[in-house]
């Protein structure tokens, strides 16, 4: 981890938020290749789950929500996490994680009266060796206030989750399209939460991205389409070129699931070294309890009316989850090797930032210079931004910037070309070399 963690800072894919203030815990930038990265993903995930998908409703719900919202889902009065305090530095801990650093397994499984009574007889201290204050239970949703007033009237939050927006839209998209259950509403978004401990560099931190969908079914077909959605999952995962002896399915039991769940199973990836196996997604079976919900704290009714004239109910609804975040650092793990004395990010090729760089063998000969810009315009037409130019430093420093950004084919053009109108074409992953001709150099690339 900390090899990619540097490889992400040095070739611009990560940086530390607001570093050059000394950043902010829990904060992260994305730079050139990451926000390609990661676009790289939305785009394949919401062109596998929307686009192809013939009952799924995109949206772009809002950031800040009418605080009833949160009142309904429950987050105000539950989403917490259990917080203790360094009594000398102040500095406050999130209690499961302190007590997993301590040798405590399962430590979030915990209630928090288990918690507070294993510090007590493992007689736990702050990882300065200080004593600890009284447990308390933190809310994690970031509180702001809307408009010119600071008052209570005034609280609002920033979401602490993307899904209650497409809850609150059931009913618009119901109006809207009036489609037939079941069906769909997905979303790609920013959520908000505020971290007591934010760790793992970006899979634990206060602001983050999410692609998630609910899909409102019958619930007499609840089992089935479950099912369907856990097969659908590790298909992703297969178009993510992720090997499923790294993915591994946890049924979660009934005392440690969400209050909304009747069942739910975590996915996990396996990141290496100390990290090992950890959750990037999840499907989860809501039943119909945010609908239920919302329309007992709105008084707007969100019955689904079928078409062959039989009685209304209130749809269930099955949700798969994926972290975006989450999903960008295990393809970064997964494909990160060192061999033979390379480092090289070894991303799916339909995933990686760059496609293609062009280089001239020297950059102080101008009939090398002029032949590349041209066969760099050429390549441009057909990959777009996804096609670099280099001519920085000698050819093997170039080959292995190349590998470290994951560039999956290297385009040379030397003295050799000028007279056969060829190219030399390097593979990221093997380092073999074959000469192309320019003509024929877009449909090689392309296959």
């Amino acid at each position: 981890m900390e090899d990619i963690i540097s490889l992400c800072k040095r070739r611009g894919f990560i940086y530390q938020g607001s570093e050059i203030y000394g950043g902010l815990a829990g904060t992260w930038d994305y730079g050139p290749l990451g926000v390609e990265l990661k676009r790289n993903i939305i785009n394949l995930w919401w062109e596998t789950f929307v686009r192809n998908m013939d009952d799924m409703y995109g949206i772009d719900s809002a950031i800040i929500m009418n605080p009833k919202v949160w009142q309904a889902s429950g987050h105000v009065e539950t989403f917490s996490d259990p917080l203790i305090e360094d009594i000398v530095t102040h500095e406050r801990f999130r209690l499961d994680h302190l007590l997993e650093d301590n040798g405590v397994e399962n430590a979030a499984e915990m209630t928090f009266e288990q918690m507070i009574k294993t510090v007590e007889e493992k007689k736990i201290k702050s990882p300065k060796g200080n004593k600890l204050g009284n447990p308390a239970k933190f809310n994690m949703m970031f509180k702001t206030n809307v408009g010119p007033v600071t008052d209570e009237s005034s609280t609002a939050y920033l979401r602490p989750e993307t899904a209650q927006g497409m809850f609150t839209n059931y009913k618009n998209i119901l109006d809207s399209f009036y489609p037939d259950l079941p069906f769909g509403v997905a979303q790609e978004g920013r959520a908000f939460r505020n971290e007591i401990s934010p760790r793992d560099f970006i899979f634990r931190s206060r602001e983050f991205e999410i692609m998630e969908l609910e899909y409102f079914i019958d619930p007499k077909t609840w089992e089935e389409l479950f099912e369907n959605w856990r097969e659908n999952m590790i298909k992703w995962f297969a178009q993510l070129e992720i090997p499923a002896a790294k993915i591994r399915e946890i049924e979660v039991p009934a005392e440690d699931r969400a209050h909304y769940s009747k069942r739910t199973i975590d996915f996990h990836f396996d990141f290496g070294g100390a990290k090992g196996f950890d959750e990037i997604g999840g499907l989860a079976y809501r039943t119909d309890f945010d609908l239920s919900r919302h329309q007992e704290f709105s008084g707007k009714s969100m019955e689904y009316r079928p078409k062959d004239g039989s009685a209304p109910f209130i749809p269930h609804v099955i949700e798969p989850t994926f972290g975006v975040d989450r999903h960008v650092l295990m393809v970064l793990s997964n494909s990160y090797v060192e061999e033979n004395g390379r480092k090289v990010l070894k991303l799916p090729r339909h995933l990686a930032p760059i496609k293609v760089v062009v280089s001239p063998l020297l950059k102080n000969k101008p009939e090398l210079v002029e032949k590349a810009r041209e066969v760099y315009k050429m390549i441009r037409e057909e990959f777009g931004g996804a096609v670099m130019w280099d001519d920085s430093g000698n050819i093997g420093k170039r080959y292995a910037k190349a590998d470290e950004i994951g560039v999956p084919s290297c385009v040379v053009i030397d003295f050799d070309s000028l007279d056969n109108n060829d190219v030399t074409v390097r593979d990221r992953d093997t380092a073999e070399q074959e000469r192309v001709k320019i003509e024929e150099l877009t449909d090689f690339l392309k296959k």
